[in-house]
C-alpha cells in the first residue's frame, strides 16, 4: 500500500507524477490534518454537547484506543515489516519469527466482525419479537 500515489491519473492523460523527495513530506501532512480533523470533530461535539444525556462521555474511548493504535503502527519501521532488519546491533539479527498466531488472531477478529455484521444487516427486525 506504500505505493498507491504512484499512478494516478489526470483525466484522459497518463501522468506519472514523481513525487520524489516530496512523497514523506506530503503523506505527513496529510495524514496530520486527517488527524486533526478527526479529533477536531469529537471535540467539537463534546463542547457543543457537554450533558452526559446527550453525548456520552465514555465515546472518546474510541478515538483514544484510534490514536495508540495509530502510534502503535508508526512504531514499526516498513523495514522490519518486510524483514530488512538490521544485521548489527545491539539485539542481533531476527530468527525467522513464526507467522501462524498472527494470522489465526487476524482471522478471528476477521470473522467475528464480519459475523456481526451479518448478525446486524443480514437479519429481518422481528428476529426477538
Amino acid at each position: 500500500m506504500s505505493g498507491f500515489l504512484d499512478g494516478i491519473r489526470c483525466g484522459d492523460c497518463e501522468c506519472n507524477v514523481d513525487w520524489g523527495e516530496r512523497r514523506n513530506t506530503i503523506a505527513s501532512v496529510a495524514a496530520g490534518v486527517l488527524f486533526f480533523t478527526g479529533w477536531w470533530i469529537i471535540i467539537d461535539a463534546a463542547v457543543k454537547y457537554p450533558d452526559q444525556g446527550q453525548f456520552h462521555h465514555a465515546y472518546h474511548t474510541c478515538g483514544v484506543i484510534a490514536t495508540v493504535a495509530f502510534l502503535m503502527i508508526n512504531a514499526v519501521s516498513n523495514g522490519q515489516v518486510r524483514g530488512d532488519s538490521y544485521s548489527e546491533g545491539c539485539i542481533g539479527q531476527t530468527e525467522k519469527p513464526v507467522v501462524y498466531p498472527g494470522i489465526a488472531i487476524f482471522f478471528q477478529n476477521a470473522f467475528i466482525f464480519f459475523g456481526g455484521l451479518v448478525f446486524k444487516f443480514g437479519r429481518t427486525e422481528d428476529l426477538w419479537q
